[in-house]
């Protein structure tokens, strides 16, 4: 499958990022053989393969799951540099405020 350039172009563009047309090109490129790579493994016969998600001998270690008190709001805004109505104020990394 052939990534094109416009695409490489449109998903930096999503990403804020920018390239020149010489990267782009090469993005292209590497993406397209990346993508062709992963589809040669649909061409793998697993008929009767067990599933594998870890080659690891591990399980999960898990804590009770309890509720505890919070933090003490008072403590917390010690070391907070501004607040707002009771909320940490940080500065906006959305332009125009956005919606998150």
């Amino acid at each position: 499958m052939k990534i094109s350039e416009e695409e490489v172009r449109h998903v930096a563009t999503l990403s804020k990022l920018a390239f020149s047309e010489e990267e782009t090109s090469q993005f292209a490129t590497t993406l397209t053989k990346i993508v062709d790579m992963v589809e040669l493994l649909n061409e793998v016969d697993t008929e009767g393969v067990a599933i594998t998600t870890t080659m690891a001998d591990r399980k999960n270690v898990m804590r009770p799951d309890l509720a505890q008190a919070g933090t003490n709001r008072e403590d917390l805004f010690k070391n907070v540099p501004e607040k707002e109505n009771n909320f940490i104020k940080v500065p906006a990394i959305l332009e125009d405020g956005g919606d998150a």
